[in-house]
């Protein structure tokens, strides 16, 4: 009976420390998934006018707007020359300039630079398309145009959406019931009809 018992109890206690290094592993990956993702995303303009933010992470107002002023001050006052990628307070910051507007994005430090770069570029090839052309005027007149075409390419910080056709037919089916909507608000108007 003894024997048993011990077996027994080794039987537990290996299960427990089974399960715990499950749960240790199952931390880890989450930790690694959740610093793989952009925390925010700016468009600023040549003379500093933000155009368009999007923050991945839950943080106030104040540090917001501090942040965004630390970093639009660091990536416009940057010579041409340089590399797209600043080092800033644990983190990265990488940038691309389109035309008039610098599009910056904040990562980890472990995340790769150059997958970065190809996201802000998959989203200014977005943006191209859809607008034909894209300028700054395009951004301001149409900002929540750009937020949503944002939204549907990246998810809490993750790109979800690769295929530049499949954004564009979301966001131009999103524009058709738009403008349905608008022209069956103008009939019921005008209808007459209570």
């Amino acid at each position: 009976m003894g024997k048993r018992k011990k077996e027994k109890k080794i039987d537990r206690q290996a299960g427990r420390e089974a399960k715990r290094t499950r749960k240790e592993k199952k931390k880890k990956k989450e930790k690694k998934e959740k610093k793989r993702m952009i925390e925010f995303f700016i468009l600023v303009s040549r003379q500093g006018k933000v155009r368009l933010t999007k923050w991945y992470n839950a943080v106030d107002a104040r540090t917001q707007s501090r942040t965004i002023r630390e970093v639009v001050s660091v990536v416009l006052n940057r010579p041409s020359k340089q590399c797209n990628f600043v080092d800033w307070k644990g983190k990265k910051i990488i940038y691309k300039r389109y035309a008039s507007l610098y599009f910056v994005a904040c990562v980890g430090e472990e995340d790769n630079e150059l997958l970065t770069l190809e996201k802000i570029h998959l989203f200014v090839e977005v943006l191209d398309r859809y607008f034909g052309n894209v300028c700054e005027l395009d951004i301001i007149f149409n900002f929540h145009k750009a937020y949503y075409i944002l939204d549907e390419l990246f998810i809490g910080g993750h790109l979800c959406e690769t295929s530049k056709r499949e954004v564009l037919r979301v966001t131009q089916a999103q524009d058709q019931m738009t403008n349905g909507d608008q022209k069956g608000d103008g009939l019921r108007r005008g209808s007459g009809a209570f």
